[in-house]
């Protein structure tokens, strides 16, 4: 087997007297794409700063490419790509313009540069639009573009940081499709998102941070094993009756960004006794309905009991 792309063990990291990483284990084999998970402070941009050499770890150890990042963070930056939230392209050059400039800025020659900017506007699907401003690019094309910037230099390892962000749906799915190639072409990439659903679509693995740490790992199917069969989601049509439920449900969590309850469900015998319980307390329900778990139940269930903890 071949060694893993990126390795971290024991990372510790404070910034400003806060701990944001404690002791962070975490590994991406080569060849893989591993989807790295956490609600906001959990310390996911932090572990991408770490391993792209832009800050160091205050204790343990990180490698890239079998390159320690602290010690050998030129050999690192030799051989990743990185693309940021924030597009790094010049909106008045056109994208064979850009693609050509950082081809240069990699020493590539100016007869290597052309080539490499011509091979990477058909592989990113923007031949049509080449010489076209990537100012007037639209989102998905742009965020292609930033995509194929990061890939001039044929990195073996691609940070993407919520690469899809801000996209329309359409655009997300092209996104996806050009990233699946890179895994395919044997691109290792570490992908940091809001988008659970991203993360299951395009995840080998997933890794969940909590407290500075990997609190969970596990390919997207084994993760949502562990939920349970069914989840039931209750939409309640007094928001104040979701500590009733809560109290009647204990294994139960409110998704923040609905407002529903999720409970998970053992059988269809709970399901029966879960609202007929609802139903003696006098609650109310907007909606009912069951579904297999997702990826938003896992991350819900292990981030609630972080906090708990």
């Amino acid at each position: 087997m071949s060694p893993p792309a990126v390795e971290a063990r024991g990372i510790h990291k404070t910034i400003g007297g806060r701990p944001v990483l404690n002791g962070l284990d975490l590994t991406v084999p080569t060849g893989t794409l591993l989807a790295l998970l956490g609600p906001n402070g959990a310390g996911k941009t932090t572990t991408v700063r770490l391993l792209t050499t832009l800050s160091s770890p205050d204790s343990g150890t990180a490698e890239v490419c079998g390159h320690d990042v602290r010690t050998e963070s030129a050999a690192v930056r030799r051989c990743i790509g990185v693309t940021a939230q924030q597009s790094c392209v010049d909106e008045l050059l056109t994208g064979r313009e850009n693609l050509e400039l950082f081809a240069g800025l990699h020493h590539l020659g100016r007869r290597r540069s052309r080539k490499r900017a011509a091979e990477l506007l058909e592989r990113f699907r923007l031949t049509d639009a080449a010489d076209r401003r990537a100012g007037e690019y639209s989102g998905g094309m742009r965020r292609r573009l930033d995509l194929a910037v990061s890939m001039v230099a044929e990195p073996r390892v691609l940070f993407l940081d919520e690469p899809t962000t801000g996209l329309d749906p359409r655009s997300r799915v092209d996104l996806w499709e050009v990233v699946r190639d890179l895994v395919r072409s044997g691109t290792t990439i570490l992908l940091t998102t809001q988008y659970l659903d991203e993360a299951d679509r395009l995840a080998d693995r997933v890794a969940i941070l909590g407290g500075g740490r990997v609190v969970e790992e596990d390919t997207p199917a084994g993760l949502k094993r562990r939920i349970g069969a069914e989840r039931l989601h209750l939409t309640l049509v007094q928001p104040h009756h979701v500590s009733t439920i809560l109290a009647l449900a204990p294994d139960a969590h409110r998704r923040p960004e609905t407002g529903e309850v999720v409970i998970p469900l053992s059988g269809p015998d709970q399901l029966r006794t879960v609202l007929d319980d609802v139903h003696r307390a006098g609650i109310p329900l907007a909606s009912v309905s069951v579904s297999a778990p997702t990826l938003d139940d896992v991350f819900f269930r292990l981030t609630d009991e972080e906090v708990a903890a």
